[in-house]
């Protein structure tokens, strides 16, 4: 009930602020279950990405969120789930299956941190496992922008223009293997640098803006899905 109440406030918001727009959400097949990856630059990043879609969005945030008061008990009302960012979480994994397999979207992020604005980390093998355990289609989303409307350590919004650009969905095999899941991250991932490379060509400015950012981050445990 209040996802729905407030996705369109948060559409509006978007709009206004950030002139959001979206290219390719008709991509996201609109019933049955998808996996949708993502790159992380912002807080933002789920209502963004959520607000374009018609369908509702399950997404997984770090656990650290659901301590702060009062926006942990609003986010779990949005339809986010605790993910531990220490190690391997078994049990977001297990969940994040759970509902795919009851045919819900579920919004993840491969990188298991935000990355500079215009930066992409590497992939963790999370999203592949989830990809080869569910069979689920899994649409590869690059979102521009959301790094220099509230990037890490600023806490108000700036005005900046930002898009969500959804590419077309991928499917991989039924498949079991550590070694596998990372393939299957990285090739998903490469999707999504596809799509930021399209995103750049569209608006070459926003490109310019980044090419003084900071280095990449680093690599985490394999298996995180945040």
């Amino acid at each position: 009930m209040l996802y729905t109440f407030l996705k369109p406030l948060v559409m509006a918001f978007g709009r206004l602020w950030f002139h959001l727009s979206s290219v390719g959400a008709d991509l996201v097949p609109q019933d049955g279950p998808v996996l949708v990856v993502s790159n992380h630059s912002s807080v933002l990043d789920p209502p963004l990405i959520g607000c374009m879609l018609r369908r509702k969005l399950d997404y997984m945030a770090k656990t650290e969120l659901f301590r702060i008061p009062g926006f942990g008990w609003l986010i779990r009302r949005l339809n986010a789930h605790p993910v531990d960012r220490s190690g391997s979480d078994s049990a977001a994994l297990r969940l994040a299956l759970r509902l795919l397999g009851d045919g819900r979207a579920v919004l993840v992020f491969p990188e298991g941190t935000r990355s500079v604005e215009g930066r992409l980390g590497p992939a963790h093998a999370g999203a592949g496992m989830l990809a080869a355990l569910s069979g689920a289609p899994v649409v590869p989303v690059y979102i521009q922008g959301s790094g220099r409307a509230l990037p890490r350590g600023t806490v108000v919004p700036r005005p900046a223009r930002v898009t969500v650009r959804y590419g077309a969905p991928l499917r991989f095999a039924r498949e079991r293997g550590r070694t596998r899941y990372q393939e299957i991250s990285d090739e998903i991932m490469a999707a999504i640098g596809r799509l930021k490379t399209e995103a750049e060509r569209a608006r070459p400015e926003a490109a310019a803006d980044t090419r003084t950012d900071a280095t990449t981050p680093g690599r985490a445990p394999a298996s995180r899905i945040h």
